[in-house]
């Protein structure tokens, strides 16, 4: 996956993204000096989410249009969007700004109109959202663009999973990644299931990654060590400015942290190979080996007396211990000698 310029493999570094969702609090400027923030953070992405209240539902107090059971409980819908959308008329600025950055920038789209208004900004990439996972005329959509599609799982059965990869398969785009999600905010880290993000890989043969609810750098950090390529989190300037999405979000010092924990995590993992480094090498001069523990005359029997295998490394392997022994020394030997083959009568 070839996100402008950055590739995104099974090699490549975890492509970080700082999601800026609802955390702008109805402010361009607070918009902007977000984006400033997650560059200083270390993010390598910025996400918008690009909706209306009137494109993601209907102003109508019916029952099901009042949120249950949630952060957002007794909230109707068409409030919460109309409080928590990123006006229309921002993107530009908010894109010219993450390019000035040096960041990415792509958004979640959440119907037709969102992605033409994207499209406008050569965007390079799409993000379906969880709860749009069942889209598939919208996700066909999308991937009818021809770009990269990030899709998240929050609520989806692997049926769902494997209708949305479908729809873009059908549109001729295999550019594709999915990311485990869990849809609760903040999410339990009980229900993380991080060994998920290996079995996505693994069964739908895709790019994977965690898009993250949780609080705290656990949950990345173990997505990293099960192959996450993408690991995505809400990011506020600071939680005191509130705001729909503010409790699970993190702020910059919170975020520069997951972004430090998940590079180390990256160096730790390493790749398979049985090769030593220089200092390892140097490292087995204080391994065990066989040495002379008692003073021992030409002709006398080795025993396990006076031979023994104990640290450093400079004499016979181990393996060769019940070998030698019964055998005879061809010279004196004092305590503290390492023993060798031609000090041993064949």
């Amino acid at each position: 996956m070839l996100i402008e310029k950055i590739e995104i493999n099974s090699n490549s570094p975890v492509f970080i993204i700082a999601e800026l969702s609802a955390n702008h609090n109805g402010s361009l400027e607070t918009a902007i000096e977000t984006i400033k923030a997650a560059k200083r953070a270390g993010a390598d992405c910025i996400k918008l989410q690009t909706y209306t209240a009137d494109t993601m539902t209907l102003d109508s107090r019916k029952p099901g249009f009042t949120i249950e059971g949630t952060i957002w409980n007794g909230k109707n819908l068409y409030e919460l969007y109309k409080e928590a959308f990123t006006p229309w008329e921002w993107h530009e600025i908010l894109f010219k700004t993450a390019a000035e950055e040096g960041l990415l920038c792509f958004s979640s789209p959440f119907d037709k109109t969102a992605v033409d208004l994207l499209e406008k900004f050569n965007v390079p990439a799409f993000k379906i959202a969880s709860f749009e996972i069942t889209d598939i005329p919208l996700i066909e959509y999308v991937a009818s663009k021809g770009k990269p599609v990030i899709i998240s799982t929050g609520i989806a059965e692997e049926k769902d999973i494997e209708l949305a990869l479908d729809a873009c398969r059908k549109m001729g785009n295999n550019d594709l990644a999915v990311l485990k999600c869990t849809s609760s905010y903040p999410a339990p880290i009980e229900e993380a299931n991080m060994v998920m993000v290996k079995d996505l890989a693994e069964r739908f043969n895709v790019i994977t990654g965690l898009s993250d609810h949780t609080l705290g750098n656990t949950a990345p950090m173990v997505a990293t060590c099960f192959g996450a390529k993408i690991i995505e989190k809400h990011f506020i300037l600071d939680r005191s400015i509130g705001g729909p999405d503010a409790s699970f979000s993190m702020n910059e010092e919170e975020f520069a942290s997951m972004v430090k924990a998940v590079r180390e995590v990256e160096s730790a993992i390493g790749v398979v190979n049985y090769d030593l480094t220089e200092k390892q090498k140097k490292g087995r001069d204080f391994c065990r080996s066989l040495y002379v523990v008692n003073d021992i005359k030409t002709g006398e029997v080795i025993t396990e007396k006076n031979v023994r295998s104990i640290r450093p490394g400079f004499g016979m392997h181990p393996k060769f211990y019940k070998e030698i022994l019964g055998k005879k020394v061809i010279k004196d030997m004092e305590k503290g000698d390492p023993l060798h083959y031609d000090c041993i009568q064949k």
